[in-house]
């Protein structure tokens, strides 16, 4: 479960980030810079921690997938950007293939070695 919270921080990080670059881009301020650098990086940490439990594949197509989902969405809010029918489309698609990649996935069966191994 833990894994999974470290995968949602990674992805607030990223689009924290991501937005912070955006925003320093229109204030021309070196603070949204810095906050992208911090935000960023610490995502990438998170994410290497998260992948430890979590599939590489799944993890990396949440975090990346949701990302840009929210990164649309949160651009269209705040920096008046436009929302065409193409891009809902491509937003549409994306969740498609987010819930295939994690539907698809399944929880691996521990072998009585694993057990073993896991309670001493």
């Amino acid at each position: 479960m833990i894994y999974w919270v470290l995968l949602a921080l990674a992805i607030v990080a990223e689009i924290t980030g991501t937005l912070s670059m955006k925003w320093a881009s229109v204030t021309n301020g070196h603070t949204g810079f810095i906050l992208m650098l911090v935000m960023i990086a610490l995502s990438y940490i998170l994410l290497s921690f998260a992948v430890k439990k979590i599939a590489l594949g799944v993890a990396y197509a949440l975090w990346e997938g949701i990302g840009i989902l929210l990164i649309t969405l949160f651009s269209v809010v705040l920096f008046d950007e436009a929302l065409s029918p193409m891009k809902i489309a491509g937003l549409m698609t994306l969740v498609a293939g987010i819930v295939l990649i994690k539907s698809g996935t399944r929880k691996a069966v521990n072998t009585p070695q694993e057990r073993r191994n896991a309670t001493v």
